[in-house]
């Protein structure tokens, strides 16, 4: 493992926070995929690592939104590799407790950084903006950049290549899909959006991913009718209709988003050997039917495990000794 790391270099982006899908080059997205690539290698094979590169290393995990994915592969990612991850829970009290300043200068005091899975996408950027250790972004309302890492690693795995493949996101224009429009369009990749009228992407993002785009070969289309939109793709992405925070919408959602689960009639329109995507969790009979997530042309588990070695892969590159 030791000539592994050495192949990419630790620290190639020494301290840098990972707030956006935006704040990666098109190389250093490279460099984080390559880390990921060589780090599932080794775990597949032995189930450990011999190199630990983040021994020393305390990370603490602020999670105010529920987790399965996310607390437990930054937790072993970091005992993985020879760091500590230090839960925090819920009851940080952002602004109502303690503001966020005084937190980021709390913590960085003790700690060597900080993965935040929260609601508002201000909360992470003031808490980076505020301390001098690198805050790493599981989740917010307006991103999920280590989910589109986990994506593009899949993808790359499945297809041997990421440059021009099509991705049709089905369903919410939401931080899953903003994430995957600003990651596909940095590597060269079509990602397009069939989204219910009224649930649309912020313009912001997608304007953003646009520019983009146009400087890296990718595309960003976005409509509404999916059964226009499939046709072509590489693979179909699905995300639940009602997220975490959104339980009160919850009967307007699903009855807005009634035509856009996709199925095996949606996969098949796509083409013979387009794959469906899911992030998790699925609602099955919902977002996505059982036949299609659970099927043989599902990358879903594939996703949900890549999740460990790129969030592992960009930790050594951040934090790695």
């Amino acid at each position: 493992m030791e000539q592994v790391l050495a192949s990419v270099g630790v620290g190639t982006l020494q301290t840098r926070d990972l707030l956006s899908s935006a704040d990666l080059t098109r190389d250093e997205y490279e460099i984080v995929l390559a880390r990921a690539v060589d780090l599932k290698r080794e775990f597949r094979a032995d189930r450990r690592h011999v190199a630990r590169p983040l021994a020393g290393r305390t990370v603490a995990l602020i999670l105010e939104k529920q987790s399965l994915r996310t607390r437990v592969t930054f937790e072993a990612g970091l005992d993985q590799l020879g760091g500590h991850a230090l839960y925090l829970g819920e009851g940080i009290g952002f602004g109502v407790r303690e503001s966020v300043a005084d937190i980021a200068r709390n913590l960085e005091r003790w700690l060597d950084g900080i993965v935040i899975r929260t609601f508002g996408h201000s909360v992470v950027s003031e808490l980076a903006a505020e301390a001098s250790i690198p805050v790493f972004n599981a989740l917010t309302d307006d991103e999920h950049p280590f989910q589109a890492l986990a994506d593009l690693l899949t993808l790359r795995e499945h297809f041997g290549r990421l440059d021009g493949l099509v991705m049709t996101f089905v369903g919410d224009g939401n931080n899953v899909y903003h994430s995957l429009a600003l990651a596909g369009a940095t590597m060269g990749m079509e990602i397009r959006l069939a989204h219910p009228e009224g649930y649309g992407p912020n313009p912001s993002i997608v304007a953003l991913a646009e520019s983009i785009a146009l400087a890296n070969g990718g595309k960003i289309v976005v409509a509404q009718d999916p059964s226009r939109l499939v046709p072509g793709s590489d693979a179909l992405y699905a995300d639940v209709w009602v997220s975490m925070g959104q339980e009160d919408q919850s009967h307007a959602r699903l009855a807005a988003f009634a035509g856009y689960c996709v199925d095996t009639q949606l996969l098949e329109l796509a083409g013979a050997g387009t794959v469906a995507m899911h992030c998790l969790p699925a609602h099955r009979g919902q977002e996505i039917t059982a036949e299609v997530l659970d099927g043989p042309r599902s990358l879903a588990f594939e996703q949900a495990e890549n999740r460990l070695h790129v969030q592992k892969a960009f930790l050594v590159e951040s934090l790695g000794r």
